[in-house]
């Protein structure tokens, strides 16, 4: 929200209604000295003044404060995009005071405070110590259950349902997590086939174009929550080779087939990095190694690309316009420098102490930090 414009708001109205400061002084009552001090901001008009000024203008309070309430999608991502990008560089406490005053300032601003929401489970682990990031998670909470409790908007509603569901599994709490979200993500749900529907629905009113990016969309968003699935699935089947081998085998023809690589290597660097905490568990530390070069070059694809890392290709040419009306509009929602940090703390991870002597292994997280250095260095220098 911007600083409240009063001043600059009354001397517009009235120039609009073409009166002096002698008129609207004799219409509210007061001095002609009074209104002068409020165009310069040497004073403010009485707050019982308020409702009668709007009323001879012909305006809202809010209006005529200056006040506004909401935010537009483009001012929302803007300020949680300057706040993502205040996190890589500046002390985290310094940025949540940040974060808490403009959560404060659109406390009615739903889309927004989802946002922040999302900014608070982005980067809780900041914080520096486990009590601390308890505290962030709860905040996180806390903006969940009064959005859930006082917005209207159903589509905002269903979303905060969800990004709650997060919140609780980060703060332990699976139970809950299961009790919110059993219902809503039962796979045979008849809301699930919506998506087929509105096809059809599409084609058969001969808006042909709107069912191509309908479906392109869908096709886009099974793929990835496949190979999603498939992550989850070889974690729960860690100690079954057979099973896991199968999965790696069918998902590495997905991602060669749809070019997840360079479609979204988020998505396909999350399950090869999966499989080699997988392989590293089964001994197979040559397997581990292949995984975790695959994992590296998917996430650097990822990060050095300059401008926005989610988009379509040559086959998927409809995401565009789809991706840019997400609340992010194809950029990440963590500022690259943390996502940097953060790959090259996953070859921290305990499960690989059997590679710590492997030369191939100590190579790449050196020339990872090696990279991770002159992409910072260039940005900083644009």
């Amino acid at each position: 929200m911007n600083a409240l414009n009063l001043a600059e708001n009354i001397i517009r109205l009235r120039h609009d209604k073409k009166i002096t400061q002698e008129q609207l002084a004799d219409f509210v009552g007061v001095t002609k000295a009074s209104v002068s001090k409020w165009e310069t901001k040497q004073s403010m008009p009485d707050i019982l003044l308020l409702p009668q000024l709007a009323s001879f203008f012909d305006v809202t309070i809010d209006e005529l404060l200056g006040y506004e309430p909401q935010l537009s999608k483009e001012q929302m991502q803007k300020i949680y995009m300057k706040l993502a990008a205040s996190f890589a560089k500046e002390p985290f406490e310094e940025v949540i005071k940040r974060v808490e005053k403009v959560e404060k300032e659109y406390y009615s601003c739903y889309p927004f405070l989802h946002q922040l929401t999302l900014l608070y489970l982005n980067h809780f682990m900041l914080a520096g110590d486990r009590e601390r990031q308890q505290e962030i998670l709860k905040k996180a909470l806390h903006l969940c259950d009064h959005i859930l409790a006082d917005c209207k908007e159903i589509s905002i509603c269903n979303e905060t349902v969800v990004l709650r569901a997060m919140v609780l599994l980060q703060l332990g709490k699976a139970l809950e997590v299961i009790e919110s979200l059993e219902e809503i993500a039962n796979p045979v749900s008849a809301a699930r086939q919506s998506g087929n529907v509105m096809v059809q629905a599409y084609q058969m009113a001969g808006e042909l174009e709107k069912a191509d990016s309908f479906t392109q969309i869908n096709m886009y968003n099974e793929v990835l929550a496949l190979v999603g699935w498939s992550t989850e699935y070889i974690a729960i089947h860690s100690d079954n080779p057979a099973i896991c081998e199968e999965t790696i085998r069918r998902v590495d023809i997905v991602a060669e087939a749809y070019d997840l690589k360079h479609l979204n290597g988020n998505c396909i660097a999350l399950f090869w990095y999966q499989t080699a905490i997988m392989y590293c568990a089964q001994g197979k530390k040559e397997k581990a190694l292949a995984y975790m070069e695959s994992f590296l070059e998917a996430m650097e694809n990822l990060l050095i690309e300059d401008g926005l890392i989610f988009h379509g290709d040559s086959y998927f040419t409809k995401l565009e316009q789809w991706i840019q009306e997400q609340e992010f509009g194809g950029s990440p929602p963590r500022n690259k420098k943390i996502i940097w940090d953060s790959v090259i703390q996953a070859f921290d991870h305990p499960v690989f102490a059997v590679l710590a002597e492997e030369k191939a292994f100590c190579k790449m997280k050196e020339e990872l930090i090696c990279k991770s250095k002159r992409c910072n260095s260039k940005r900083r220098g644009e």
